[in-house]
């Protein structure tokens, strides 16, 4: 009788963040009272075990449920707070809420400044404000800081996971079309000639959170306003 030997695979990862420099990007009159600790979103899960944010990102972690079955995006149901345009409810800090700010930093007119630690973005505006912005941003050990560009636009882009991703879980769909249940949303803007996008999302209660391969992730209403107001071109700073 011959023994069947199961390998067993252990994934260590590391925690790294990026570091934020000072912008001096504060709300008109201070900030806004009563609202939770930065970062916190409001939620109730209901399920039980580690919340990796749900839908995508647990089918990256967990694995499909059925392993006969093939690979399909099943968005999980956020906390019945608040309601997104597809009738799902869910509720977010009223921080990650658009807004507009003061800036008296350096950077000129049209720039994205993108401050992971804060998981806010910043469009700097012409006359002393930024409209801001609240992102979901990179996992521990997958959060980058850096300059590029926007190279592209695309509007309900489809979604191809990259060799990197498709070798971690070989099980993940190789493309996916455009729509509302696709993981980029909306609206994509890609960066310069890396794997990095700033993308809407179809699971808006991840905004505020650390839960992405490194993308940036906005509620769909949001990545549409953004995606109007800026040009190919736009230079991104993210810290």
């Amino acid at each position: 009788m011959q023994r069947l030997v199961l390998p067993v695979f252990v994934t260590a990862f590391t925690f790294t963040t990026a570091a934020a420099g000072p912008l001096n990007l504060n709300p008109p009159g201070g900030a806004q009272s009563g609202s939770p600790a930065d970062g916190a979103l409001v939620q109730r899960v209901q399920s039980a075990g580690p919340n990796f944010g749900g839908g995508f990102l647990e089918l990256l972690f967990r694995g499909p449920g059925n392993s006969d079955a093939a690979p399909r995006y099943e968005p999980r149901l956020p906390p019945e707070q608040g309601q997104d345009p597809s009738g799902r409810q869910y509720a977010i800090d009223p921080r990650y809420q658009k807004q507009v700010v003061n800036y008296d930093g350096r950077e000129r007119a049209g720039t994205i400044i993108i401050n992971t630690n804060e998981r806010l973005l910043y469009l700097i505006q012409d006359d002393g404000t930024a409209i801001r912005y609240g992102i979901g941003v990179g996992r521990p050990g997958f959060t980058w800081a850096g300059v590029r560009q926007v190279t592209r636009k695309r509007e309900w882009p489809d979604w191809t996971p990259p060799p990197e991703m498709l070798k971690r879980r070989p099980d993940l769909p190789r493309h996916m079309e455009g729509g509302p249940e696709n993981p980029l949303g909306a609206r994509a803007m890609y960066l310069g000639s890396t794997l990095y996008r700033i993308h809407g999302s179809n699971e808006p209660w991840t905004i505020g959170t650390a839960v992405s391969s490194g993308c940036i992730r906005m509620r769909n209403e949001d990545v549409i306003d953004l995606y109007e107001r800026v040009r190919v071109g736009t230079r991104v700073l993210v810290i």
